[in-house]
C-alpha cells in the first residue's frame, strides 16, 4: 500500500425531502478528525496550494464549480477531480498539495484538524521533499 492511498474519497450524503436537500459534515463521525479550521477559497485567478502540512488532516469539496486536486509524494502523485457537492477528499499530513483548472466561479471548502500555523507548513516542493526524506 502506497503513501497516498490513504488518502481517499468520502461521501456527505444529502438528506433530502419536500422541502429540499441538507447534506452534513460532522467532526469525527462523517470524517475522522475534529475540525479546527474551516475556509474557503473562490474567486481564483491563478493555481493554489504548492504546500504540504506536517500534522494537519484536511477535507477538500467543491461547494460550486471543479477544480483538480493534486496530492504528491516524491514517489507518487494522485489527482482528483472534484465537480459536485457531497464528496470530498481526505488528505494526510505531509502531502504536497496542489489546487489547478478552476471553473469560472468554483468554490473550495476546506476542513482542516489544526489552526493554521506558518511554521508548521512546508512552502516549496525542495522543503518539502528533504523534510519527507528525514522521515
Amino acid at each position: 500500500m502506497s503513501y497516498l492511498d490513504n488518502s481517499r474519497w468520502i461521501d456527505f450524503p444529502p438528506v433530502v425531502d419536500a422541502r429540499g436537500s441538507l447534506t452534513a459534515i460532522e467532526s469525527c463521525r462523517s470524517i475522522p478528525f475534529q475540525i479546527n479550521r474551516v475556509y474557503m477559497v473562490h474567486d481564483v485567478v491563478a493555481d493554489r496550494g504548492g504546500h504540504a502540512h506536517r500534522d494537519t488532516e484536511q477535507v477538500v469539496l467543491a461547494l460550486a464549480g471543479s477544480f483538480h486536486l493534486k496530492l504528491s509524494t516524491p514517489t507518487e502523485h494522485k489527482i482528483f477531480e472534484l465537480d459536485r457537492l457531497g464528496r470530498g477528499v481526505h488528505i494526510q499530513p505531509m502531502t504536497y498539495i496542489e489546487l489547478s483548472n478552476f471553473s469560472p466561479g468554483a468554490v473550495a471548502l476546506v476542513l482542516a484538524s489544526t489552526l493554521y500555523r506558518k511554521e508548521r507548513s512546508l512552502r516549496s516542493w525542495e522543503e518539502y521533499v528533504a523534510c519527507f526524506d528525514r522521515g
